[in-house]
């Protein structure tokens, strides 16, 4: 039975280090006892403790990285079968796959894309996670030498796959400080494939026929010491890989099946030759319990709309989706241009952004951090008020990037446009239109 947070608090060392980065032992036996935090961020932990609280504060899933340092991939670790029941933490890991029968532009150019691709929303990077280097040759050389060329040309984390296990191992150990995942481990292969994955310290990928297979494997491959596993059902039709993926989360969750508590991986690439159904059995994977999945490639027309529903997937649905407070440029304003200021809640933001678009009136749009609030509300909880915003206008620099000190304020908020007169002298207060879609005409009026 898992242990309460203050349970856990009883066997720590309670000398509030912070060396978990979490500001006291308490704060951080809480985190454990909701799964926020792993036992290892404690390094002052003794071995007696450790052994009593490691099953209980194991996520069901197991954590697994991939890649080191600060770019690594975080996978697993999950909680809950749905996300409204508390929140999902890990989100699915988006990569592209290479070969070494491809040729060396194509290589390239994937690459290149899996580097450079990103895209920014509501303050937050989105961009790709890893290059899944794959050997179709069965030539050792080759497939190192692949390796080497794609960790030459980008920082990304790696997946290494190969049937034949020489050239896993040619690769993997070209790429051991990298800590790639290794990909895998079958009933032909299962000991020597765990010898490899022991010997560069790297995760390893376990691949079966089913799931019964993929348990046997996991089961003989923890047995030897191996912890670090991510699992493939073996399913390369999208009804099969759905169900596969469904029973491995139940499984783990409800009935604590230690077999296939790990994160798995799915190759969309493998699935289909349609680029909209790859995306689409993507995007159906990070709905639904795919840690992992491996695109063909890195199209923005198909890539863009699955890392915006990862983001909403792997957004906290208690908390509101916030945009990062600041000044955004529209267009290219100048010091005659207008200042507006709003909420930085995502919605408001995209919808007020979008209207300053249309009316093709370069401006500076002023977001306050009103902790993801709508305009209404967080002028009503007293988080949109004139006081803060005076506090932000002072530190964000506006003064100095415009000539006319105009800030036009949500129509709204009009009844805080007094105070704010008060507390901001040197600017003159505009009440803006109540509601966005009138923006356009009011910003041309102005």
């Amino acid at each position: 039975m898992a242990m309460t947070g203050i349970q856990i608090f009883k066997l720590l060392p309670k000398t509030n280090c912070k060396d978990c980065d979490f500001p006291t032992c308490l704060a951080f036996a809480m985190a454990l006892a909701s799964g926020k935090a792993e036992l290892d961020a404690c390094p002052h932990v003794s071995d007696e403790a450790k052994a009593q609280l490691a099953e209980s504060s194991a996520p069901p899933i197991r954590a697994v990285a991939i890649g080191s340092g600060d770019n690594a991939l975080k996978v697993g670790g999950e909680l809950v079968l749905y996300r409204h029941e508390k929140t999902f933490y890990n989100p699915t890991g988006l990569g592209v796959l290479v070969t070494d029968a491809m040729s060396d532009d194509e290589v390239s150019q994937k690459v290149e894309k899996a580097d450079k691709t990103e895209y920014e929303r509501v303050g937050l990077m989105l961009r790709p996670d890893f290059v899944a280097v794959k050997c179709e040759s069965g030539d050792a050389g080759k497939f190192e030498a692949l390796v080497s060329k794609v960790m030459g040309m980008t920082s990304q984390n790696l997946i290494l796959m190969s049937d034949n296990l020489d050239a896993l191992k040619a690769g993997a150990t070209a790429a051991k400080d990298r800590k790639p995942l290794l990909y895998a481990a079958t009933k032909d292969n299962v000991d020597a494939a765990g010898e490899l994955a022991k010997e560069t310290e790297c995760p390893l990928a376990v691949k079966g026929a089913n799931l019964d297979e993929v348990a046997e494997l996991t089961e003989k491959l923890t047995k030897a010491g191996l912890k670090d596993l991510v699992v493939d059902s073996g399913a390369r039709d999208i009804k099969t890989l759905l169900q596969d993926q469904v029973a491995i989360r139940r499984l783990a969750l409800e009935k604590k099946f230690a077999a296939l508590g790990f994160p798995t991986i799915t190759l969309p690439c493998e699935m289909t030759d349609d680029p909209m159904k790859e995306a689409m059995y993507a995007a159906m994977m990070i709905n639904k319990y795919g840690a992992i999945a491996v695109l063909s490639d890195l199209n923005g027309e198909t890539l863009f709309p699955l890392l915006v529903n990862r983001l909403n997937i792997y957004t906290d649905p208690q908390r509101p989706m916030a945009t990062k407070e600041g000044i955004y440029e529209v267009g290219s304003p100048d010091e005659n241009s207008p200042v507006m200021i709003t909420t930085n809640f995502s919605l408001t933001y995209f919808i007020v952004m979008g209207e300053i678009e249309s009316s093709r009136v370069p401006s500076y749009l002023l977001i306050v951090d009103t902790e993801g609030l709508s305009v209404m509300t967080a002028w009503a909880a007293g988080k949109f008020a004139a006081d803060a915003i005076s506090i932000f206008m002072k530190k964000s620099g506006i003064a100095d990037k415009v000539k006319e000190h105009k800030l036009i304020i949500p129509g709204l908020a009009a009844g805080m446009s007094g105070e704010l007169e008060e507390e901001l002298p040197d600017w003159k207060i505009v009440i803006g239109p109540r509601e966005a879609a009138h923006i356009p005409a009011f910003l041309k009026d102005q």
